[in-house]
């Protein structure tokens, strides 16, 4: 067998959220930690909103007034998360979830505790605790009491840098060693245990080469995630690099090899194989093009066992302007669908299943016209980019419920039935047949009226986001992954979306980084040897 060319205690495969978290509690365990990223390191949390979702009584939260407790957001969670991880996990990531953000700070994460005064999918940079999911929604204020728990990292536009930036500095500083251009093909078993990685890198190419490989992976991040022919014409150039300068290399891992390689969204034949009723070509995949689905391809190989792996996340946010929550959003049949005040993941999996994924959002006019006063004060550039095409291009109008309805394609008298409902519940004091809660209904009364395409196949003027939310089973304890035959693999954990956790059953903004902080912390710690001064700094 051919010599190690690299080693190190523990070996972590992809370098975004979860990954540099992992690298810097295995270093904290005392471990030496070698850290591997096909590209520049950063992932899909550079590209996102830097959403932390955690409560329970942060610093940031007390700093802002806000009362929360361990058992209030247990409440919460407990509806959105289901069986995605035990109970006794989930009280723990709650138990904990103050901690994490002490954490987080103590390695230069900065939070602001500035509260947004009004419901939003992603606030200004105002504003930087927010509802970040449905906890001021509908059924959810009869659970638990809302409480903000949406801790947006301190930054201008979004601020998903500002998180990965100051973690890879601390793990830096702390001794991480990091080797970029380095993609992972396969894990290395002797006698039943994963002892490292084989892997392809470029590290030895010209300088100039390095150089030209670091500019394509910065645009197949972005612009690439939001254009996926610039993606796909960037990473075949970028496979040229790999194929001409690439050398192969095995590398050792004394303790244990962390897969924190991120999901599979970017695969559009992984997708279609675990979720083959799921409409992903009409969506925009969310995250990198790392998102492949190897980490989690490469444990199957060696016999993983995996969970979820049909479950996709899709984003249908309405908001801002807030104004729209007030809006009903009807399928194609006429028929209304959601409490629209709730989060737009749950927008999005009412529109999937949906007849032809088609769906519209009614206004009348004065609605429309509190949205449009909204836009400049509630909206970042992205946002207001979206409302403006919405309202100009993906639109239709009508004087009456049933002109509209008619130039939509829309059952006329079905919409009228629903409008006529929800109007008479308002009238008449009546409980929301959805639930939306009586500050944010509207009665839909003053022509004209305006039908907005929020369809999946709006995707010019209204992409519709979506990632996947399944992967490797693991230890719940120990982040450990579990094998098909029972037990676990040893020498092997996983976290972030690589593995199944706390968000993979239903998704709200921030829950999947902050369950990239908690697993990622678990699986760095447990990956660590058992004779190094480990230090648990889980809380």
């Amino acid at each position: 067998m051919r010599a190690w060319d690299d080693a190190a205690d523990v070996v972590v495969v992809g370098y975004g959220g979860a990954g540099v978290v992992a690298a810097l509690a295995a270093r904290e365990s005392g471990a030496e930690v070698l850290a591997l990223d096909r590209y520049l390191g950063g992932g899909a949390t550079t590209l996102s909103g830097g959403i932390v979702y955690a409560g329970g009584g942060t610093w940031v939260q007390r700093e802002a007034g806000i009362d929360d407790d361990v058992d209030n957001m247990l409440a919460y969670l407990e509806a959105e998360v289901g069986d995605a991880v035990s109970a006794s996990t989930l009280r723990r990531f709650c138990e904990q979830s103050a901690a994490m953000i002490d954490w987080l700070t103590e390695h230069g994460v900065p939070f602001q505790a500035s509260v947004c005064p009004y419901k939003t999918s992603y606030p200004t940079d105002d504003y930087y605790l927010y509802f970040s999911g449905s906890e001021n929604s509908g059924r959810y204020r009869d659970l638990a009491k809302p409480r903000q728990r949406g801790h947006r990292v301190h930054g201008p536009g979004v601020s998903g840098k500002a998180l990965f930036a100051p973690l890879a500095e601390s793990a830096a500083a702390h001794g991480v060693r990091v080797r970029t251009g380095t993609r992972a093909a396969r894990l290395v078993v002797e006698e039943g245990r994963v002892t490292g990685v084989e892997a392809v890198t470029i590290d030895g190419a010209p300088a100039a080469v390095r150089r030209r490989f670091a500019a394509l992976a910065r645009i197949s991040a972005k612009p690439g995630v939001y254009h996926q022919g610039l993606r796909r014409a960037v990473e075949a150039l970028l496979a040229r690099i790999e194929r001409k300068y690439g050398r192969p290399v095995r590398i050792h891992a004394r303790s244990g090899v962390v897969l924190t390689t991120g999901g599979f969204i970017a695969n559009g034949e992984m997708v279609a194989r675990h979720a083959p009723e799921y409409p992903w070509s009409q969506g925009l995949p969310l995250g990198s093009a790392g998102d492949d689905g190897s980490g989690i391809t490469m444990a199957l190989d060696i016999g993983a066992a995996s969970g979820k792996m049909d479950a996709l996340s899709t984003w249908r946010f309405i908001a801002p302007p807030s104004a729209f929550f007030g809006a009903v959003a009807v399928n194609s049949l006429g028929r209304r669908m959601i409490d629209e005040s709730r989060y737009g993941a749950a927008l999005g999996a009412a529109i999937a299943a949906s007849p032809g994924h088609r769906a519209w959002l009614l206004l009348d006019s004065d609605l429309e016209a509190e949205a449009r006063r909204q836009i400049g004060t509630q909206s970042v550039w992205f946002q207001r980019m979206q409302t403006e095409r919405l309202l100009r291009i993906g639109r239709v109008s009508g004087s009456t419920v049933e002109e509209v309805a008619a130039r939509a394609g829309i059952d006329q008298s079905a919409l009228r039935e629903t409008v006529d409902a929800h109007n008479r519940a308002i009238e008449h004091d009546q409980p929301d047949p959805l639930g939306k809660p009586d500050d944010i209904r509207r009665p839909i009364r003053t022509g004209p009226f305006t039908l907005l395409d929020i369809s999946f196949k709006a995707r010019l003027t209204y992409p519709m986001p979506m990632l996947t939310l399944g992967g490797l089973l693991v230890d719940e304890d120990t982040g450990a992954v579990r094998l098909e035959a029972g037990g676990v693999v040893p020498g092997l954990f996983a976290a972030g979306r690589a593995a199944v956790g706390i968000c993979s059953n239903s998704y709200v903004s921030g829950l999947s980084l902050s369950d990239c902080v908690f697993s990622g912390r678990r699986a760095g710690m447990h990956s660590a040897p058992a004779t190094s001064a480990q230090v648990n700094t889980l809380g």
